[in-house]
């Protein structure tokens, strides 16, 4: 038996602000690239351009498919501030049917 699971993706991104964290959200969720997304606030600890950097970001779960990540990740890189936007998505293992087949539906264009 297939596993629904399979073509669902979690795709996690993170913006510079809370500002451009629900422009993006909005974006996906109103042009069907992601059928939900979750901002949360965070601090991020990382290296660019050889220097240690801290700041406050907003990370980003959208909840989308395997057939539609490259348009997510395009649309995001369109809508984007910095110059490498942080975008990675996890693949889910298991979930409940209707809520996978949900996420399946509300990013069908229709």
């Amino acid at each position: 038996m297939p596993n629904p699971a399979e073509d669902v993706l979690l795709a996690y991104i993170t913006c510079a602000d809370a500002a451009e964290a629900r422009c993006i959200a909005q974006a996906l969720v109103t042009e069907r690239l992601a059928a939900c997304v979750h901002l949360r606030p965070h601090e991020a600890v990382y290296m660019w351009e050889g220097r240690l950097e801290q700041s406050a970001e907003y990370g980003l779960i959208a909840k989308t498919t395997r057939q539609g990540f490259a348009a997510l990740a395009a649309r995001v890189v369109a809508l984007h501030g910095y110059e490498l936007p942080g975008i990675v998505a996890v693949a889910a293992a298991d979930g409940h049917a209707p809520f996978l087949a949900w996420i399946g539906d509300s990013t069908t264009p229709s």
